[in-house]
Order: structure tokens, then sequence, then C-alpha cells
């Protein structure tokens, strides 16, 4: 459907291109593009202005989100904090609340769907939450440095009949990367995102990978570097007991674990002294070791890394692993390993986008269509 597409395309586009441009990529007709337009004015879904710079004539026009169009509620839920961020078409997303919880389910996400309530309204079309532990079934979620197994995460908060979708954050992550990051265009990419244990998504012409079940993308629970400790997920040896914010702060003998020392962990990144150079440098060979062996399993065109991982490719331990690791044939050339576009917003960028992924579709922009068209008559 033709609306649908010119929609999608303003928002993948970031309601930057004028409608001569979207005329041209979406291959219509002036007079169907013009038409097209006036209908998803008429709706409140779209609204023109005149572009920043225009030579003589008329102002070429860009069309854009609406003032009162539909709006996406994203939610990053991490370990020790969620974030909120109301969102329109095109992808700007407005940060209105950040709240410290106390990493239990019922403390984290009964407060959360509070909030979440208030901030629902007509325009609402869906709420996209990023949490940071695999995601069953759609809703349950399981975080086993938290303790929570089988979280009902739609039970504890309670939105009722707004649509809700939930996703593992490093997934998000690397669905926002390839939408509006360093990944945009990338036939294959990959996508590691460094919290407090790294994570992160295979992504086939921008769209993540997801598994038979859903929880494809756990590299922090794979054993990509040496080790043979146990891990609270059931394992033993994983990555994430060398990669991440745990790992940093356990190498200095300072506290960590349940979801404590995300400030500490940046403090130790600034930090020049000895000790501090030796243990980042430690995580970095850790992390570039594992992500060699990523790209030996599914050679990627690019190597995006988000979060804590951004600092972490800075030190020479990182390159030097990372080739090591690397089989002879990649070596030759390997992938490139690039910084995050979007940092630590992926998680929430790409919440909002699994929520206008679920709108954008010919029976949702229609049923928004015909409930504003009859409130007009």
């Amino acid at each position: 459907m033709n609306r649908v597409r010119l929609l999608r395309a303003v928002h993948e586009g970031g309601a930057t291109r004028t409608r001569a441009q979207l005329t041209r990529d979406l291959e219509l007709a002036r007079g169907t593009a013009s038409v097209l337009v006036g209908e998803l004015a008429a709706a409140s879904l779209l609204i023109e202005s005149p572009a920043a710079e225009h030579g003589r004539g008329r102002p070429t026009m860009v069309p854009g989100a609406h003032p009162g169009g539909p709006q996406a509620l994203a939610v990053d839920l991490r370990e020790d904090e969620w974030e909120i961020a109301v969102c329109e078409l095109g992808g700007a997303a407005r940060t209105v609340e950040t709240r410290a919880h106390d990493r239990t389910p019922e403390g984290a996400l009964h407060p959360l769907g509070q909030v979440l309530r208030t901030l629902v309204t007509g325009r609402t079309v869906g709420v996209g939450l990023a949490i940071a532990g695999p995601v069953r079934q759609g809703e349950r979620v399981d975080i086993a440095h938290l303790g929570w197994r089988e979280v009902d995460v739609a039970g504890l908060l309670g939105l009722g009949a707004t649509p809700l979708t939930v996703g593992n954050d490093a997934r998000l992550a690397g669905l926002a990367e390839a939408r509006r990051g360093a990944l945009r265009g990338t036939k294959v990419g990959l996508h590691l995102h460094v919290a407090f244990d790294p994570g992160g998504s295979l992504l086939i012409d921008g769209w993540p990978v997801t598994g038979a079940t859903g929880r494809a993308g756990e590299y922090g629970h794979m054993p990509l570097v040496p080790g043979d400790e146990p891990c609270l997920c059931g394992a033993t040896g994983c990555w994430s007991l060398q990669v991440g914010a745990n790992a940093l702060l356990r190498h200095l003998g300072l506290p960590y674990g349940q979801g404590h020392g995300r400030a500490e962990a940046e403090q130790v990144l600034s930090r020049t002294d000895a000790p501090a150079r030796r243990a980042v440098e430690r995580v970095a060979s850790a992390l570039g070791s594992g992500i060699g062996a990523l790209v030996n399993a599914h050679d990627p065109d690019l190597v995006s890394v988000s979060g804590f991982g951004g600092d972490l490719l800075e030190p020479g331990s990182f390159r030097t692993a990372y080739l090591r690791a690397l089989m002879g044939m990649h070596r030759e050339a390997p992938a490139r390993v690039v910084a995050s576009e979007l940092g630590w917003r992926g998680p929430l960028i790409g919440a909002m986008e699994s929520v206008f992924d679920g709108f954008l579709t010919p029976g949702r922009v229609e049923a928004w269509r015909h409930a504003r068209m009859q409130s007009v008559m």
C-alpha cells in the first residue's frame, strides 16, 4: 500500500527527505504523491513544512511528523534504572523520565507501569521495551545476574490494551544501528552492546536474526575466550565473565554484580593509573578475541559496538587480540569494527523502531485513518 510505503520512507529517512525525493525514491507519479500526502495530512499522520534551504520559486516541502500524529513510548530498562522517551514518526525521541529501581521485578516494573499509564494518550500506538536479558514468548524475561526468571513483564506493567513489544536490549541496539547508525545500508552487520556484560545481534539487510525461539544473540553466554568459571546463566566459561562493567571492576577488586557499578566502571575507563589501564587492556583484549570468533562464524561486512564497548576499541590490546583470533582468510581483509553512532541510546531507539514497525502496516494505518476521519465528521 502506497500510504504505508510513504509513511515508512518518511520515518526511515528521519523526516528529512523532500516530497520530490520521496516521489522519486518510491517511483510514484507526482500527482499520486500529492494525493497521498494530502490524505495522510487529513488523517493527522503527516504535515509538510518548507525545507531549511531552497532556491527561487515555490519552497521545497518536507513531509514530517504531524503534531497530532502517532507516538511511541520507548523504554530502556537497564539492570539499575529505566529511561522513557516519547517518540514520533521520523525518529525524534524525547526523554521524559529516568529513574533508578531496586533491581527486583516488582520494584522495577510496577513503578514503570504507573508512569507509562500516565503517558498513554489517544496518540499512543504502542510501548516498546528494551530489557537487559533474554525474552521468551515475546513477554517473559530472564536476567540471570539479577535473579529474574520467566518474569511476566506485561502482567507487572499492567498496560491493558496498549500494544507492548518487549525485546532484548542488545538486539534492539543492533536494530537501531542498522536503521539510524553505523550499520545503515550494511548487507550483513554484527552489533555488540556492552553494558554489565555483552550481548548482540546479527543483522541481515537491517533485520536482526531472532532464532527459533527468539533468543538468538546471547553472545555473552558463549565460551569465546578461555575460561572455566561458572556463570549465573548456568553455563561455564561465558564471555560475559571477561567483558563488560562487571569484569572491569572484578579485575580491580572493586564491588560488582547485581546491577551495581555502572558509574564506577565509567570512572575506571577514564582513569590513567597503571592498575586501571591494565584492567581496561585485559577487558579490551577479551572483547577483541570474542569479536574475532564471531567474525569467523558470521562473516559480517561491518561490526559496530555500543555501550562501554566503544571505549574498549581504543586500547592496542583490542586490535591485537582481534587480529589474532581471525582465521587467515579473514585476517587478510578484516571486517572493520567501529564505535556505535548511537551510543547508549541504541536500545531506546531500537525500542521505538519496534513500535513503529508494528504500526506501519496497512491494517493499523487504515484503522488510524478511519478513526481520525470519523472524529472530524
